[in-house]
């Protein structure tokens, strides 16, 4: 039983609601924005199953989600040097490595992003002991999943179960990450709100395999000098022989006088494959992919392709992983560990740039004194150097002073000099 704002909601015991895990839909199930979804005005159904069908739409999405699963995500601890990573935390592991038996830490992420992308929500139950300590994360189905408020204002989440039966959670249970949405309370999906240039590119995919099903070929005219009883009979003859790809190239033999005349294509037509490569930009465009990423280098250069990869970082990949880290933190710590741990993601490693350039940048670290030899061999994944070799030291040019100082060894007499260099001897 749980209350919340005064009403009480029956909660199911957490062994029964995971046995059997639901399996995931295809559609949107008690979902108050399924009108997005639904036929287009070029007549193809788009929805979370179709869209995955178009190359570019799989492509986007699979990029996304790999991404953020495959990057470090650690727990850390606030400290007086700044912050260390609380390994003895009880999130550390789980965030890390294994948010419940069944599932690893990489694919509870990208079964989350994919939800997150397709859906524009993502939802995963959090299973806590008595102490409200953190034991389990399970991923939720968002197009099973309604949120809505009480009459006092608290949000509850409304889970639907395979045997139709109503599961409510209270906003301590659930790590809601929304998407782009007015309310905000839930996101939109950026498939349901691109259906037409989705549905568009879904059409000409269809065309081009109808087109390439004939032989590759346009229709033709079979003409006849006289006047044929059965044209029904000459017509389904010639296709069943010389229609498809499979039949290209093949001798064709006409009697009776008989010939063919083929239609040309109309210009219209012929500009198809052009429709398709601009849709694949399109949904690149929707989901901010640059487009060298799902295999178009038509505009990547050597020069330009290193600047593109870091800009999908800033511009794509940082709004992604500031709304996870802050919706992990929001649901997964204690109000009062929330001033004393943080949980962030790693993603220097898409940021670094060639082995020259790097080696060029901590030259300039090492030599300016803001990084030592251990800063330098942690960035590269190397092991320290005890400290008492020296690891740990900040060193800069000995031929740089401050500019106070600047001239000052001019006014010293060499005579004080030459008695500073005989005591020191004598030492």
């Amino acid at each position: 039983m749980s209350v919340l704002g005064g009403e009480t909601l029956k909660i199911p015991i957490l062994s029964e609601f995971f046995q059997p895990r639901d399996g995931p839909k295809n559609t949107l199930f008690n979902n108050p924005f399924n009108f997005f979804f639904g036929p287009t005005t070029s007549g193809k159904t788009v929805n979370e199953k179709t869209a995955l069908q178009t190359t570019a739409v799989y492509a986007c999405v699979r990029i996304l989600a790999e991404t953020i699963a495959s990057l470090p995500l650690h727990t850390y601890e606030y400290t007086k040097a700044g912050k260390e990573k609380a390994i003895n935390h009880h999130l550390y592991q789980l965030l890390h490595d294994e948010p419940n038996p069944e599932m690893t830490s990489f694919v509870f992420r990208e079964t989350l992003m994919s939800h997150l992308l397709l859906w524009g929500n993502a939802y995963a139950q959090i299973i806590r002991d008595g102490n409200g300590k953190v034991i389990c994360l399970y991923p939720l189905l968002p197009n099973k999943m309604v949120v809505d408020r009480t009459s006092s204002g608290e949000i509850y989440y409304n889970y639907s179960k395979e045997n139709g039966e109503q599961a409510y959670l209270t906003k301590e249970e659930v790590i809601h990450i929304p998407g782009l949405g007015f309310d905000g309370l839930v996101g939109y999906s950026p498939i349901a709100m691109a259906k037409n240039a989705i549905g568009m590119a879904i059409a000409t995919e269809e065309y081009g395999a109808s087109f390439f099903s004939n032989g590759a070929n346009p229709g033709g005219v079979l003409e006849h000098p006289g006047i044929l009883k059965d044209p029904k009979r000459v017509r389904d003859s010639w296709n069943s022989v010389y229609q498809g790809s499979n039949n290209a190239n093949k001798v064709a033999v006409l009697e009776e006088g008989m010939s063919f005349k083929p239609i040309g294509i109309p210009p219209e037509q012929a500009q198809f494959l052009q429709t398709r490569k601009f849709q694949i930009n399109e949904i690149a465009r929707i989901f901010r992919i640059p487009p060298h990423m799902i295999g178009d280098l038509e505009k990547s250069s050597f020069s330009n392709i290193e600047q593109q990869s870091l800009e999908f970082v800033k511009y794509t990949l940082d709004p992604w992983v500031i709304r996870w880290e802050q919706a992990m933190q929001k649901a997964l710590l204690l109000p009062s560990e929330k001033n004393k741990y943080f949980i962030k993601f790693n993603v220097d490693g898409l940021l670094r740039g060639d082995y020259q350039s790097r080696m060029n940048g901590y030259a300039v670290g090492r030599q300016n004194g803001w990084l030592s030899a251990n800063d330098i061999r942690e960035l590269e994944n190397l092991n320290r150097i005890p400290e008492e070799q020296g690891g740990d030291l900040y060193l800069i040019n000995g031929n740089m002073t401050k500019l106070k100082d600047a001239g000052a060894f001019a006014n010293v007499r060499e005579e004080d000099v030459n008695e500073e260099v005989l005591e020191l001897g004598k030492e």
